[in-house]
């Protein structure tokens, strides 16, 4: 099925037809690396005890798809994936994420393990939207910017301003603009960006290791040579013998990060 601008319809708006929950489980750091959970002992920390059984929900309110965690407040996250696998495409969306609210949306994704290409769409504190993440892929970082709340004399969240790099969690370094093709301004992305309200979120991947592309409400975020981009770890052949040269789109739920708790997860998020 087609919508009127030629797009492959993925969603019906009543259903989940066409995708399916998996918990949030965690695999190598990189191809050929420790395992996650070996990192998380050396540094003192428990992982997520049988995240397996813990699937997050994912429902239809409203016409839309929305992704909370197993059960709310629980601290298990999950993955909505596509049953099909998708190479070259554009994906186009809109999306409104609660505050605050960790999410993204994966690319070339493995259907039964964690690595792919994630889109961030990190709607907290410290977060970056529209910048890139490594799951499974040397963890590697390449973002724009990064914001965080703007609140009122009350102290209650009224929309979005630019991180502060002296108190950040996870500032922007140089050398995470630096692995960008397109580095957007954040008062640029600021001045499209509805609070409280849906956002259009476009991805384009192209190639076997792809450059991936996003917009947000028609502003070009960031651009990323998956093919040439330098980072601790990342092995473009590594990851192309891993990824191949497709891979399923996937929703995320965050779980409870195990070093920044609480404040890398958030409520919840819907897309359409």
């Amino acid at each position: 099925m087609f919508d009127d601008d030629g797009f492959v319809l993925l969603f019906d708006g009543s259903t989940l037809k066409g995708w399916h929950a998996v918990p949030r489980v965690y695999g190598s750091l990189y191809p050929g690396g420790p395992h996650v959970h070996e990192v998380l002992a050396e540094r003192g920390i428990d992982p997520p005890h049988e995240p397996e059984k813990h699937p997050a929900v994912w429902t239809v309110e409203d016409g839309a798809i929305v992704g909370r965690q197993d059960e709310p407040g629980s601290g298990y996250g999950g993955y909505l994936v596509s049953d099909r696998a998708f190479g070259d495409f554009e994906l186009s969306l809109e999306a409104q994420p609660d505050w605050p609210a960790d999410t993204g949306i994966m690319i070339r994704r493995r259907p039964d393990t964690w690595e792919g290409f994630q889109v961030l769409l990190d709607h907290r504190e410290s977060g970056g939207i529209g910048g890139f993440f490594g799951n499974g892929l040397a963890g590697f970082s390449a973002v724009p910017f990064a914001i965080r709340s703007l609140r009122d004399a009350n102290g209650e969240v009224i929309g979005l301003q630019a991180d502060d790099p002296a108190t950040s969690t996870e500032p922007v370094t140089p050398d995470k603009i630096g692995r960008l093709g397109h580095a957007a301004d954040v008062e640029d992305f600021l001045n499209v960006w509805r609070w409280g309200d849906w956002n259009e979120l476009r991805i384009r991947a192209v190639g076997a290791l792809p450059v991936i592309t996003t917009w947000v409400n028609g502003l070009k975020i960031a651009e990323l040579d998956t093919a040439t981009l330098e980072s601790p770890h990342y092995d473009p052949e590594a990851v192309l013998a891993t990824l191949g040269g497709s891979g399923h789109l996937a929703f995320e739920v965050h779980d409870n990060d195990a070093v920044f708790g609480e404040a890398r997860w958030g409520h919840g998020a819907a897309c359409r």
